[in-house]
């Protein structure tokens, strides 16, 4: 079938291109949530193609409770590399005689209200990648919130991945660790978070809204069951 030799095609130049997560989403019932320059795209470019990139264990075990310089620059560079996967994948794509947009890993469209073209990790959800977690993070079953991702929205044909069942249990370290003190068991605020990331972009070699810490103590519930 043209749809599922079109996915393994794709999903192994991902994995061959050092992606650790890949998968596909139908975005009929989440196209509401992209960035209104976005949404008559979404009316023909209707599937959403999720790619992620794991991030460096020794890299956030240098972040405790602000982000280091040496994360900001793995940050810069890992969403370098989505950018570049994607772009090529969407190239593929085209090539194949059909339209793809690769969604820029990090680009913010909208500064007052701190969004993208659209949000990455709920596509990621769709793909069946993972579940969103208290920290408003794709939690993945193997690699927790510690992968990055991008996405290509494309026409394609393409056989399409479900959304998995997982939640975050009694795990409480997301809690725990935020220094915005915005998680809680039942919510997420994200003015308190973007507070505290101004405070640290205002950092000397920051200068980006970036953390860090809930990436780093969310290790996945695999790993979680076996503490």
């Amino acid at each position: 079938m043209l749809s599922e030799k079109n996915y393994n095609e794709l999903k192994d130049f991902a994995s061959n291109n050092d992606m650790a997560l890949f998968g596909v989403a139908k975005l009929e019932g989440i196209k509401n949530l992209f960035h209104q320059s976005l949404r008559h795209i979404a009316d023909f470019l209707t599937y959403g193609i999720s790619v992620g990139y794991r991030l460096s264990d020794v890299v956030l075990e240098t972040v405790k409770d602000e982000p280091t310089l040496i994360y900001k620059h793995h940050y810069k560079t890992v969403n370098w590399i989505l950018d570049q996967t994607a772009e090529r994948i969407s190239n593929i794509i085209q090539g194949k005689g059909k339209r793809a947009l690769a969604i820029p890993a990090s680009q913010t469209v909208d500064w007052e209200l701190q969004v993208g073209h659209l949000p990455h990790v709920i596509v990621a959800r769709e793909a069946g990648l993972g579940w969103i977690g208290r920290s408003g993070l794709l939690v993945n079953p193997m690699h927790g919130a510690r992968v990055r991702y991008a996405t290509i929205l494309t026409d394609l044909p393409l056989i399409s991945d479900n959304p998995v069942e997982g939640n975050c249990g009694e795990c409480q370290k997301c809690i725990e660790a935020c220094p915005a003190v915005a998680i809680t068991m039942k919510s997420f605020d994200k003015q308190k978070c973007l507070s505290k990331l101004k405070q640290f972009a205002a950092k000397k070699g920051i200068g980006q809204y970036i953390c860090g810490v809930c990436v780093k103590v969310c290790k996945g519930k695999t790993y979680l069951r076996n503490e």
